[in-house]
């Protein structure tokens, strides 16, 4: 990846002690990652270093924002970043793979790379369900995926509760009567009820 230096730490010839770090996390990040889950953003990471004879240990927060794609409506949208985190970075001549938690470099490298680690950290920050606040997705989208809000499907069911008037059998009732179940109940899971 080329663009490393910017998110590493040279700590050859830095005493034992402790030590603060900032990163201005933009665009070049998300960037040399393809751009997957992440469209850009603008985030800034602290790191507080101590330096050990045989171990750095790291505490990271990462604050600001990045742009995603919306779940709902597919339009960009802007998702707040908050994390902290703990990472350990031991040197050693046999290296092992990086975990998420602990890193190995060889005793001769000069700098520690954090480039993936604060990438990682960010996207694991997200939400799972990455979407705008109620009622900020585009409403056109919404209508062209069909998405409809609670009140629309019980006004929909109820006047589908009329089968003979609108030629909708027992078992196309029974059908939307478990499809309205489910779509409560993952209401009341996510703490929407």
């Amino acid at each position: 990846m080329s663009h490393t230096k910017p998110y590493a730490i040279a700590y050859k010839g830095l005493k034992e002690g402790d030590y603060d770090f900032e990163f201005e996390i933009g665009d070049a990040l998300f960037e040399s990652y393809g751009r997957v889950e992440i469209l850009s953003g603008e985030c800034r990471a602290r790191v507080h270093m101590h330096r050990a004879e045989a171990v750095l240990e790291m505490h990271t927060s990462i604050d600001g924002s990045v742009l995603c794609e919306c779940d709902r409506c597919l339009e960009e949208c802007r998702i707040p970043v908050a994390f902290e985190g703990d990472l350990i970075v031991k040197f050693s001549d046999e290296i092992d793979d990086y975990d998420g938690e602990q890193m190995w470099i060889s005793p001769g490298d000069d700098e520690v790379d954090l480039t993936q680690y604060l990438y990682e950290s960010i996207v694991l920050s997200l939400p799972y369900r990455r979407v705008h606040a109620e009622g900020e997705c585009n409403a056109d989208m919404l209508a062209r995926f069909g998405v409809m809000s609670a009140e629309e499907f019980d006004s929909r069911a109820e006047e589908a509760e009329q089968p003979e008037s609108h030629g909708i059998g027992d078992e196309a009732m029974a059908r939307l009567a478990e499809l309205k179940g489910r779509m409560l109940s993952d209401d009341v899971s996510e703490g929407k009820a």
